[in-house]
């Protein structure tokens, strides 16, 4: 993978306590999502989707569709 290709998005694995996903955005933590509407939100806060379009997104320990902490809410580090 080059520099160019590299994740600018990765989604760790659920966190065995509740579920939630730890995101970073270009190496920073911006939060712990619980579903991907929170992974949304927070691409949006970065400014990502609106002017961009979808990062390059690397997804650790499950795909998009592996949320079991989705009875909760975001929380933003």
């Amino acid at each position: 993978m080059s520099d160019e290709e590299q994740p600018v998005v990765v989604v760790m694995p659920p966190a065995p306590a509740d579920g939630g996903r730890t995101v970073r955005i270009d190496g920073t933590s911006v939060g712990h999502a619980f579903r991907f509407e929170d992974l949304i939100e927070f691409l949006r806060r970065a400014g990502w989707l609106e002017e961009a379009g979808w990062p390059p997104i690397e997804w650790r320990g499950g795909g998009p569709e592996d949320w079991p902490g989705e009875s909760s809410g975001p929380t933003r580090r």
